[in-house]
């Protein structure tokens, strides 16, 4: 089973990465009304929120510039970073290398309690790194279908 999930992983960020190749970098900071957040947004969220819930609640160190959970954690909006944003080229690179990374770390630890259960803000409960990764599935699509809304959005102005 547990190949079977990392097989998903590579399926799901393959569409992540194809996503954000099609798109120009050109217009990923358009925030088009009726939205709270850009592209760039998005693609960092999805970084930053799947890095949270695969080594950070297992009390590892998050593999991160310091500056992400500023600009992409949960609540955040580009109106009120401070920080300077990255490019897309280090957003690209983070999400390709954090795959490798995961199935290298979660090898054989899918069934491993997390130190402290996890309530993320929808108010579900993780009680293992297996429940959690794979809600970072779930998570990663609704970004990614929230992108092509935003590109389409842009696209008919």
């Amino acid at each position: 089973m547990e190949q079977t999930i990392m097989h998903h992983l590579e399926t799901v960020r393959k569409i992540t990465e194809q996503t954000m190749k099609k798109i120009p970098e050109e217009i990923s900071d358009i925030i088009p009304e009726g939205f709270n957040n850009n592209i760039r947004w998005n693609f960092g969220h999805i970084a930053f929120v799947q890095e949270k819930l695969v080594f950070e609640l297992l009390g590892e160190e998050m593999n991160f510039p310091k500056d992400y959970e500023q600009l992409f954690g949960a609540g955040t909006k580009p109106a009120e970073w401070k920080e300077t944003q990255p490019s897309y080229a280090e957003i690209a690179k983070i999400l390709t290398e954090q795959k490798t990374r995961i199935k290298d770390f979660l090898q054989g630890r899918l069934h491993e309690k997390l130190p402290t259960p996890f309530t993320n803000r929808v108010g579900i409960t993780f009680y293992t790194v297996g429940e959690a990764f794979l809600f970072s599935f779930y998570h990663e699509a609704l970004h990614i279908e929230t992108i092509k809304r935003l590109y389409r959005s842009i696209s008919s102005i």
